[in-house]
């Protein structure tokens, strides 16, 4: 299992197109890829479920992979994140 905190740096939080992305990201990888804020943990291969969260600015975020590529999956969202300028 692998793991990384975030805080999210967008002004809109990671609201339909952020979430999209992240989930088409994490949806690339055969690891199962979780997505946790404030004590609640939903799939990030599941729009529904991120949308759900309601992840606003300044909210702190870890995402967990577990799997096969897991290290490979971990990296590739820190990278989409910080490309995009949602979090750090």
């Amino acid at each position: 299992m692998a793991q990384k905190q975030f805080t999210v740096t967008a002004d809109t939080g990671i609201h339909a197109r952020p979430a999209t992305l992240l989930v088409q990201t994490a949806s690339k990888f055969d690891s199962d890829v979780h997505l946790e804020f404030k004590g609640k943990k939903v799939n990030l291969k599941s729009i529904m479920g991120v949308m759900s969260l309601g992840v606003g600015k300044g909210g702190e975020i870890t995402i967990i992979t577990e799997g096969s590529d897991e290290d490979e999956a971990l990296n590739t969202l820190d990278e989409a994140l910080r490309k995009e300028g949602l979090a750090e």
